[in-house]
């Protein structure tokens, strides 16, 4: 079966920076609903349309095409005083940006009585190469189709 519209494809896949550091790599398949859900990047699915089990890639992304250039308002300087006592480097909070959009908030630094939080995702501004390799494709089903989103061992669980 071809990867086309309303398809699962699960593959397996490794994410590598400029500089040949491998920032991510799949230990188990992954699973995403093709064809503009917004489950996976447009460049990856522009690259395994058409395609069929066995093909694999590596793509090249600009920043740009991968996780979007760093947007310096997205990092904001909080009073230690307004978290809960055990904030952490490395924990995730939920809140508000200055527009009010729902954002999830890295902690980035605690210097002092301050909390560095950054909305950027951790690969913001970076150029990368993504190696895949598609394992199955099969036709989604019309759950998944309706709540956009692969279902099953390598998607979506509910």
């Amino acid at each position: 079966m071809k990867i086309t519209q309303d398809t699962v494809v699960t593959m397996h896949y490794k994410v590598v920076n400029a500089q040949g550091q491998v920032l991510d790599k799949a230990q188990e398949p992954t699973s995403y609903l093709h064809g503009g859900y917004d489950n996976t990047l447009p460049k990856i699915e522009e690259a395994l349309e058409g395609q069929d089990v066995g093909f694999s890639i590596t793509l090249k992304l600009a920043a740009a095409d991968a996780f979007g250039e760093r947007d310096e308002s997205l990092v904001q300087t909080i009073p230690k005083t307004e978290f809960p006592p055990g904030v952490k480097v490395g924990g995730q909070l939920r809140g508000r940006t200055p527009d009010g959009r729902d954002q999830v908030f890295n902690v980035v630094k605690i210097k002092g009585d301050k909390v560095i939080l950054d909305a950027n995702h951790p690969w913001a501004g970076l150029n990368l190469s993504m190696t895949l390799k598609v394992l199955d494709v099969r036709a989604a089903s019309a759950d998944e189709v309706t709540h956009r989103h692969a279902h099953g061992d390598h998607g979506h669980h509910h």
